[in-house]
Protein backbone atom coordinates (compact mmCIF):
# COMPACT_ATOMS: atom_id res chain seq x y z
CA UNK A 1 0.00 0.00 0.00
CA UNK A 2 3.03 2.04 -0.18
CA UNK A 3 2.41 5.15 -2.59
CA UNK A 4 -1.78 5.16 -2.03
CA UNK A 5 -4.02 6.08 0.48
CA UNK A 6 -5.24 3.14 2.96
CA UNK A 7 -8.35 1.19 2.05
CA UNK A 8 -10.83 0.75 4.54
CA UNK A 9 -14.08 -0.85 5.56
CA UNK A 10 -16.20 0.24 8.10
CA UNK A 11 -18.26 -2.06 9.78
CA UNK A 12 -21.25 -0.71 12.44
CA UNK A 13 -24.92 -1.97 12.73
CA UNK A 14 -25.73 1.78 13.08
CA UNK A 15 -26.15 3.84 9.50
CA UNK A 16 -25.42 6.83 11.58
CA UNK A 17 -21.98 5.57 13.06
CA UNK A 18 -21.13 4.14 9.85
CA UNK A 19 -21.68 7.42 8.36
CA UNK A 20 -19.59 9.10 10.73
CA UNK A 21 -16.84 7.26 10.63
CA UNK A 22 -16.72 6.87 7.13
CA UNK A 23 -16.80 10.85 6.78
CA UNK A 24 -13.97 11.26 9.16
CA UNK A 25 -11.56 8.99 7.17
CA UNK A 26 -12.53 10.24 3.95
CA UNK A 27 -11.68 13.78 4.99
CA UNK A 28 -8.28 12.46 6.68
CA UNK A 29 -7.26 10.24 3.34
CA UNK A 30 -8.63 7.12 3.76
CA UNK A 31 -10.31 5.49 1.21
CA UNK A 32 -13.53 4.09 2.48
CA UNK A 33 -14.48 0.92 -0.38
CA UNK A 34 -17.16 -0.53 1.90
CA UNK A 35 -19.31 -0.38 4.65
CA UNK A 36 -21.05 -3.20 6.09
CA UNK A 37 -23.91 -3.73 8.82
CA UNK A 38 -22.68 -6.81 10.32
CA UNK A 39 -20.03 -9.30 10.76
CA UNK A 40 -21.39 -11.48 7.98
CA UNK A 41 -21.03 -8.24 5.44
CA UNK A 42 -18.16 -7.47 6.83
CA UNK A 43 -16.52 -10.81 5.74
CA UNK A 44 -17.71 -10.50 2.84
CA UNK A 45 -16.49 -7.18 2.14
CA UNK A 46 -13.06 -7.91 3.05
CA UNK A 47 -12.84 -11.35 0.60
CA UNK A 48 -14.56 -9.00 -2.57
CA UNK A 49 -12.75 -5.93 -1.79
CA UNK A 50 -9.07 -7.22 0.39
CA UNK A 51 -9.14 -3.77 1.82
CA UNK A 52 -5.99 -2.42 3.99
CA UNK A 53 -7.65 -2.17 7.28
CA UNK A 54 -11.56 -2.76 8.87
CA UNK A 55 -12.87 -0.63 11.45
CA UNK A 56 -15.28 -3.05 13.12
CA UNK A 57 -18.03 -2.50 15.59
CA UNK A 58 -18.13 -4.76 18.31
CA UNK A 59 -21.75 -5.26 19.09
CA UNK A 60 -23.70 -6.17 15.62
CA UNK A 61 -26.47 -8.56 14.30
CA UNK A 62 -25.82 -11.74 12.61
CA UNK A 63 -22.61 -12.24 13.15
CA UNK A 64 -20.77 -9.99 16.24
CA UNK A 65 -17.79 -8.05 15.67
CA UNK A 66 -15.74 -10.86 17.79
CA UNK A 67 -16.93 -14.11 15.63
CA UNK A 68 -16.49 -11.73 12.61
CA UNK A 69 -12.77 -11.02 13.04
CA UNK A 70 -11.73 -14.19 13.85
CA UNK A 71 -13.15 -15.31 10.22
CA UNK A 72 -11.67 -12.64 8.48
CA UNK A 73 -8.10 -14.04 9.96
CA UNK A 74 -9.20 -17.45 9.11
CA UNK A 75 -10.25 -16.58 5.38
CA UNK A 76 -8.41 -13.75 4.13
CA UNK A 77 -6.36 -12.11 7.52
CA UNK A 78 -6.77 -8.09 7.17
CA UNK A 79 -5.46 -5.74 9.91
CA UNK A 80 -9.25 -4.88 12.21
CA UNK A 81 -9.08 -1.91 14.56
CA UNK A 82 -11.80 -2.89 16.96
CA UNK A 83 -14.24 0.37 17.78
CA UNK A 84 -15.85 -0.66 21.18
CA UNK A 85 -18.27 1.51 23.49
CA UNK A 86 -16.64 2.76 26.63
CA UNK A 87 -18.42 -0.06 29.08
CA UNK A 88 -17.26 -2.61 31.53
CA UNK A 89 -18.81 -5.65 29.04
CA UNK A 90 -17.14 -3.97 25.82
CA UNK A 91 -13.56 -4.49 27.89
CA UNK A 92 -14.02 -7.87 28.24
CA UNK A 93 -15.15 -8.75 24.25
CA UNK A 94 -12.93 -6.14 23.39
CA UNK A 95 -9.81 -8.13 25.20
CA UNK A 96 -11.40 -11.50 23.63
CA UNK A 97 -11.16 -10.03 19.95
CA UNK A 98 -7.54 -8.95 20.59
CA UNK A 99 -7.05 -12.64 20.73
CA UNK A 100 -9.26 -13.37 17.67
CA UNK A 101 -6.64 -11.58 16.01
CA UNK A 102 -7.84 -7.57 16.06
CA UNK A 103 -4.53 -5.19 16.33
CA UNK A 104 -6.05 -2.62 18.52
CA UNK A 105 -9.33 -0.90 19.32
CA UNK A 106 -10.68 2.65 19.65
CA UNK A 107 -13.17 3.42 22.00
CA UNK A 108 -16.63 5.05 20.98
CA UNK A 109 -17.31 8.21 22.59
CA UNK A 110 -20.82 8.32 24.45
CA UNK A 111 -23.21 11.24 24.65
CA UNK A 112 -23.23 13.35 21.33
CA UNK A 113 -21.35 10.81 19.46
CA UNK A 114 -20.87 12.89 16.24
CA UNK A 115 -20.01 15.77 18.00
CA UNK A 116 -17.47 13.77 19.95
CA UNK A 117 -16.09 11.56 17.14
CA UNK A 118 -15.62 14.90 15.15
CA UNK A 119 -13.77 15.77 18.17
CA UNK A 120 -11.53 12.82 18.33
CA UNK A 121 -11.33 12.31 14.63
CA UNK A 122 -7.53 12.92 14.02
CA UNK A 123 -6.92 10.29 16.77
CA UNK A 124 -8.88 7.95 15.01
CA UNK A 125 -7.25 8.91 11.09
CA UNK A 126 -3.92 8.03 13.12
CA UNK A 127 -5.13 5.01 14.22
CA UNK A 128 -6.33 3.28 11.14
CA UNK A 129 -3.68 4.18 9.05
CA UNK A 130 -0.68 2.30 11.56
CA UNK A 131 -3.18 -0.51 11.84
CA UNK A 132 -3.46 -0.39 7.86
CA UNK A 133 0.74 -0.99 8.37
CA UNK A 134 -0.08 -4.21 10.14
CA UNK A 135 1.33 -7.49 8.17
CA UNK A 136 -1.61 -9.65 10.52
CA UNK A 137 -0.41 -12.46 8.49
CA UNK A 138 3.32 -12.05 9.00
CA UNK A 139 5.71 -12.49 12.29
CA UNK A 140 3.96 -9.76 14.17
CA UNK A 141 1.07 -11.44 14.45
CA UNK A 142 0.99 -12.99 17.53
CA UNK A 143 -0.20 -16.14 19.41
CA UNK A 144 -2.20 -15.95 22.54
CA UNK A 145 -1.91 -19.78 22.92
CA UNK A 146 1.84 -19.38 23.71
CA UNK A 147 1.39 -16.46 26.48
CA UNK A 148 -0.89 -18.55 28.81
CA UNK A 149 -4.04 -19.92 26.97
CA UNK A 150 -6.95 -20.55 28.83
CA UNK A 151 -6.06 -17.99 31.09
CA UNK A 152 -4.15 -20.07 33.70
CA UNK A 153 -0.70 -19.97 35.45
CA UNK A 154 1.76 -21.83 33.60
CA UNK A 155 3.07 -23.55 36.30
CA UNK A 156 6.44 -24.52 35.17
CA UNK A 157 8.27 -20.87 35.42
CA UNK A 158 7.39 -20.39 39.27
CA UNK A 159 10.52 -22.99 39.65
CA UNK A 160 12.28 -22.13 36.74
CA UNK A 161 14.55 -19.50 38.42
CA UNK A 162 17.45 -20.47 40.06
CA UNK A 163 17.00 -23.70 40.38
CA UNK A 164 15.89 -24.69 36.68
CA UNK A 165 17.88 -22.34 34.50
CA UNK A 166 21.09 -21.83 36.52
CA UNK A 167 20.72 -18.04 36.50
CA UNK A 168 21.45 -15.99 39.69
CA UNK A 169 19.75 -12.65 39.66
CA UNK A 170 20.55 -9.37 40.93
CA UNK A 171 19.01 -8.17 44.43
CA UNK A 172 15.67 -5.74 43.50
CA UNK A 173 15.58 -5.18 40.24
CA UNK A 174 12.70 -2.70 38.31
CA UNK A 175 11.26 -3.53 35.11
CA UNK A 176 9.31 -0.53 33.30
CA UNK A 177 7.73 -1.62 30.29
CA UNK A 178 6.40 1.09 27.42
CA UNK A 179 3.69 0.28 24.76
CA UNK A 180 0.81 1.42 22.39
CA UNK A 181 -0.84 -0.06 19.18
CA UNK A 182 -0.34 -3.56 19.06
CA UNK A 183 0.67 -3.44 22.55
CA UNK A 184 -1.48 -5.59 24.66
CA UNK A 185 -0.66 -8.99 23.41
CA UNK A 186 3.22 -8.48 23.49
CA UNK A 187 2.88 -7.18 27.45
CA UNK A 188 1.32 -10.03 27.83
CA UNK A 189 3.46 -12.07 26.27
CA UNK A 190 6.80 -10.41 27.65
CA UNK A 191 5.70 -11.06 31.18
CA UNK A 192 4.32 -14.50 31.16
CA UNK A 193 7.59 -15.36 30.38
CA UNK A 194 9.28 -13.95 33.46
CA UNK A 195 10.28 -16.22 36.54
CA UNK A 196 9.04 -15.05 39.47
CA UNK A 197 12.11 -16.24 40.89
CA UNK A 198 13.75 -12.97 38.56
CA UNK A 199 11.79 -11.02 41.93
CA UNK A 200 10.95 -8.17 39.79
CA UNK A 201 9.24 -4.69 40.49
CA UNK A 202 7.28 -4.35 37.06
CA UNK A 203 5.30 -1.16 36.19
CA UNK A 204 3.56 -1.44 32.64
CA UNK A 205 2.37 1.67 30.58
CA UNK A 206 0.31 0.69 27.86
CA UNK A 207 -1.64 3.39 25.89
CA UNK A 208 -5.30 2.20 26.84
CA UNK A 209 -8.48 4.76 27.98
CA UNK A 210 -9.88 4.47 31.67
CA UNK A 211 -11.84 1.46 32.07
CA UNK A 212 -9.37 -1.05 29.92
CA UNK A 213 -6.15 -1.09 32.30
CA UNK A 214 -8.20 -2.82 35.15
CA UNK A 215 -9.83 -5.61 32.85
CA UNK A 216 -5.77 -5.76 31.28
CA UNK A 217 -4.40 -5.85 34.73
CA UNK A 218 -6.44 -9.02 35.40
CA UNK A 219 -5.28 -11.00 31.97
CA UNK A 220 -2.09 -10.38 32.83
CA UNK A 221 -2.54 -11.85 36.19
CA UNK A 222 -4.01 -14.65 34.88
CA UNK A 223 -1.10 -15.46 32.58
CA UNK A 224 1.95 -14.74 34.82
CA UNK A 225 3.48 -15.88 37.57
CA UNK A 226 3.57 -12.47 38.91
CA UNK A 227 0.75 -10.62 40.96
CA UNK A 228 -0.36 -8.01 38.81
CA UNK A 229 -3.05 -5.07 39.63
CA UNK A 230 -4.05 -1.63 38.16
CA UNK A 231 -2.15 1.22 39.49
CA UNK A 232 -3.83 3.13 42.37
CA UNK A 233 -2.28 6.10 43.90
CA UNK A 234 -0.18 5.77 46.44
CA UNK A 235 -0.09 2.26 45.65
CA UNK A 236 3.25 0.26 46.69
CA UNK A 237 5.24 -2.46 44.35
CA UNK A 238 7.57 -5.21 46.04
CA UNK A 239 8.99 -7.85 44.16
CA UNK A 240 7.31 -10.67 42.11
CA UNK A 241 4.35 -7.68 41.30
CA UNK A 242 3.18 -6.01 38.67
CA UNK A 243 1.29 -2.55 38.28
CA UNK A 244 -0.56 -1.59 34.53
CA UNK A 245 -0.58 2.32 34.57
CA UNK A 246 -4.24 3.46 34.99
CA UNK A 247 -6.01 4.48 32.12
CA UNK A 248 -6.02 8.79 31.55
CA UNK A 249 -3.65 8.66 34.39
CA UNK A 250 0.44 9.80 34.16
CA UNK A 251 2.10 7.72 36.96
CA UNK A 252 5.05 8.60 38.87
CA UNK A 253 7.22 6.74 40.73
CA UNK A 254 7.43 9.34 44.09
CA UNK A 255 9.55 7.40 46.29
CA UNK A 256 11.96 3.87 46.64
CA UNK A 257 12.83 2.38 50.13
CA UNK A 258 14.35 -1.19 50.73
CA UNK A 259 13.46 -2.71 47.58
CA UNK A 260 9.88 -1.19 47.46
CA UNK A 261 8.88 1.64 45.33
CA UNK A 262 5.35 4.31 45.43
CA UNK A 263 3.55 5.42 43.06
CA UNK A 264 1.43 8.58 42.42
CA UNK A 265 -1.30 8.85 39.95
CA UNK A 266 -2.16 11.96 38.27
CA UNK A 267 -3.90 13.89 35.25
CA UNK A 268 -1.57 16.67 34.37
CA UNK A 269 -1.62 17.42 30.75
CA UNK A 270 -0.44 14.84 27.98
CA UNK A 271 3.14 14.41 27.44
CA UNK A 272 3.52 13.43 23.57
CA UNK A 273 -0.23 13.49 23.75
CA UNK A 274 -1.07 10.52 25.59
CA UNK A 275 -2.21 10.08 29.78
CA UNK A 276 -0.90 7.76 30.77
CA UNK A 277 2.62 8.78 28.96
CA UNK A 278 5.47 6.21 28.96
CA UNK A 279 8.31 8.86 29.26
CA UNK A 280 6.72 9.95 32.92
CA UNK A 281 7.31 6.88 34.55
CA UNK A 282 10.25 5.87 33.37
CA UNK A 283 11.84 9.45 33.29
CA UNK A 284 10.48 9.36 37.14
CA UNK A 285 11.88 5.63 37.92
CA UNK A 286 15.70 6.39 36.16
CA UNK A 287 15.49 9.46 39.03
CA UNK A 288 14.03 7.71 42.26
CA UNK A 289 15.04 4.01 41.85
CA UNK A 290 18.84 3.47 42.96
CA UNK A 291 18.91 -0.02 42.07
CA UNK A 292 19.02 -2.15 38.65
CA UNK A 293 17.01 -0.67 36.43
CA UNK A 294 15.45 -2.11 33.18
CA UNK A 295 13.85 0.41 30.34
CA UNK A 296 11.49 -1.68 27.71
CA UNK A 297 9.64 -0.14 24.63
CA UNK A 298 7.59 -2.62 22.27
CA UNK A 299 5.24 -1.78 19.25
CA UNK A 300 3.80 1.21 19.33
CA UNK A 301 3.25 4.87 17.12
CA UNK A 302 4.65 8.20 17.98
CA UNK A 303 7.80 8.60 19.61
CA UNK A 304 6.55 8.16 23.58
CA UNK A 305 9.30 6.20 25.45
CA UNK A 306 12.08 7.83 23.64
CA UNK A 307 13.09 10.35 26.45
CA UNK A 308 12.23 7.79 29.05
CA UNK A 309 14.97 5.28 27.73
CA UNK A 310 17.50 8.21 27.65
CA UNK A 311 17.06 8.62 30.93
CA UNK A 312 17.20 4.82 32.26
CA UNK A 313 20.18 5.02 30.46
CA UNK A 314 21.65 7.86 31.50
CA UNK A 315 20.92 5.89 35.10
CA UNK A 316 22.67 3.10 34.48
CA UNK A 317 19.95 1.11 33.70
CA UNK A 318 19.70 -1.05 30.69
CA UNK A 319 17.27 -0.73 27.26
CA UNK A 320 15.47 -2.93 25.05
CA UNK A 321 13.86 -2.36 22.00
CA UNK A 322 11.37 -4.57 20.33
CA UNK A 323 12.54 -5.60 16.75
CA UNK A 324 10.71 -3.98 13.66
CA UNK A 325 9.86 -7.63 11.90
CA UNK A 326 7.56 -8.61 14.90
CA UNK A 327 6.12 -5.53 15.95
CA UNK A 328 2.71 -4.14 14.55
CA UNK A 329 3.81 -0.62 14.34
CA UNK A 330 7.74 0.22 14.53
CA UNK A 331 7.01 3.74 15.96
CA UNK A 332 7.59 3.69 19.60
CA UNK A 333 11.00 1.46 19.38
CA UNK A 334 12.45 2.92 16.23
CA UNK A 335 12.19 6.17 17.64
CA UNK A 336 13.90 4.94 21.09
CA UNK A 337 16.73 2.94 18.79
CA UNK A 338 17.17 6.38 17.07
CA UNK A 339 18.06 8.08 20.58
CA UNK A 340 21.61 5.85 20.55
CA UNK A 341 20.39 4.37 24.21
CA UNK A 342 18.68 1.20 23.42
CA UNK A 343 21.37 -2.22 24.42
CA UNK A 344 19.29 -4.42 22.72
CA UNK A 345 16.79 -4.71 20.01
CA UNK A 346 15.13 -8.10 20.17
CA UNK A 347 12.30 -9.87 18.50
CA UNK A 348 9.00 -9.89 20.70
CA UNK A 349 9.87 -14.11 21.30
CA UNK A 350 13.37 -13.06 22.71
CA UNK A 351 12.00 -9.74 25.01
CA UNK A 352 11.87 -11.74 28.50
CA UNK A 353 15.17 -13.50 28.01
CA UNK A 354 16.82 -10.61 26.94
CA UNK A 355 15.10 -8.50 30.60
CA UNK A 356 16.45 -11.85 32.43
CA UNK A 357 20.09 -11.06 30.68
CA UNK A 358 20.54 -7.86 32.15
CA UNK A 359 19.71 -8.61 35.84
CA UNK A 360 21.61 -12.37 35.63
CA UNK A 361 24.57 -12.20 37.81
CA UNK A 362 26.29 -15.93 36.75
CA UNK A 363 24.81 -18.73 34.87
CA UNK A 364 26.67 -22.19 36.03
Amino acid sequence: MVGRAPRAVVADDSHFMRSVISDILDEGGIEVIAQARNGVEAVEAVQEHDPDVVTMDVEMPEMNGIDATARIMDVHPTPVLMLSAHTDENADVTFEALDKGAVDFFTKPGGEVSMEMSRLKDQLVEMVTSVAEVDVAGSGRQSTAQSGSGGQRSGTQRSGGTQEDGRSYVDNPTLVVGSSTGGPKMVEKALASLPLAADLRVLVIQHMPEGFTGRFAERIDARSDYEVREATDGGRLGGGEAMIAAGDRHMVVKNYRNGRLRVKLNQDPPVNSVRPAVDVTMESAASTIDDPLVGVILTGMGEDGAEGIRAIKAAGGHTIAQDEATSAVYGMPKRAVETGCVDSVLPIDDIASGILDTITTQVT
